[in-house]
């Protein structure tokens, strides 16, 4: 019998609280329902896999796939855990307009669409819970980023905004909606960046000066905690203040660059109640917390100084 599945899965913005997550500091992150990963699963009369990513010109078979492919870790996690047998005899199709290497989770968003198209094509997807995909698709994320916080496959896999902090023995997870969304406008550098390079060169700095880092660390985290106080109340000007201070520590990380700081301020100075780099940084996107009658002018400046896209989003 002939089948086809098709499952999506939003890409993530993190509002607060990047690199202090992975030192346990809680962190805030929201989904980006415009910008999606697809999966389609199609029944073939192949005896193996075919795996076709367009967009990374991928079209080749699981068993003649690399160790470290994302695509074959995903499918064979996946099969590990849900105990299926065997592999074969249908196709996987994955497309994203999620860019690459840009802080928006493009890595947890094609990996919680696999899995969910890989559990409908199982008949699996009623009895498998958001929280069951989520560890999933952090399983891999380890593959890719060595030591992820889980706040990628945490959002992506609720698709609602999320507080997260690491801690033992189980992670703090708590989805909330704020009383009205955030409109953000999310402005691409152009540079791509590797989280676990980002991750690890911060790792290295706290471990040659840990006093210092922690302090940091500290700051962002307390500046979380207020920034979900503030979105709960829907004062956006307290939000976007906090967003301006946040990203003044992630310069003191050196996580940020000449091209992300352009644009922040280039979205400040054109009317944006915050903005700050979201992600691992040094290239990727940044974020501007705006409102309708500013939602052109930001736009503009933000082209002008160099972004190479922006998108304008609801958050929430």
């Amino acid at each position: 019998m002939h089948k086809m599945v098709e499952a999506t899965a939003p890409g993530k913005v993190i509002l607060f609280g990047e690199h202090a997550v992975v030192y346990g500091r809680p962190a805030i992150a929201a989904p980006v329902t415009r910008l999606r990963a697809s999966a389609v699963i199609e029944s073939s009369g192949d005896a193996d896999v075919l795996l076709i990513a367009p967009d990374l010109g991928v079209r080749g078979r699981l068993s003649e796939a690399e160790p470290g492919d994302p695509l074959a870790a995903t499918l064979h996690l996946s099969q590990s855990r849900l105990a299926i047998p065997k592999l074969g005899g249908f196709s996987l199709t994955v497309t994203s307009d999620i860019p690459i290497a840009g802080g928006l989770g493009s890595g947890a968003a094609i990996s919680v669409a696999v899995i969910r198209a890989f559990l409908a094509y199982y008949d699996l997807a009623a009895t498998t819970g958001r929280d069951q995909i989520s560890a999933l698709a952090y399983e891999v994320e380890r593959l890719h980023h060595g030591t992820p916080s889980g706040i990628d496959n945490t959002v992506v896999a609720y698709e609602q905004m999320v507080y997260f902090k690491r801690q033992e023995p189980l992670d703090r997870i708590e989805v909330f909606s704020p009383p009205r969304p955030l409109r953000l406008a999310v402005g691409d550098t152009g540079l791509r960046s590797a989280t676990r390079d980002v991750v690890g060169d911060v790792r290295s700095q706290w471990l040659g000066d840990r006093t210092r880092f922690e302090q940091i660390f500290d700051a962002c985290g307390q500046i979380a905690e207020a920034g979900r106080g503030a979105i709960a109340a829907g004062d956006l000007a307290a939000v976007g203040r906090l967003m301006n201070e946040n990203h003044e520590w992630l310069v003191e990380m050196t996580v940020s660059n000449p091209r992300l700081d352009q644009l922040v301020e280039a979205a400040r100075r054109a009317g944006a109640l915050g903005a700050k780099l979201s992600g691992a940084g040094r290239g990727g996107n940044m974020i501007a917390l705006i409102e309708a009658e500013t939602q052109a002018t930001v736009t503009e400046a933000l082209l002008a100084a160099g972004a190479v896209r922006v998108w304008v989003s609801d958050v929430g």
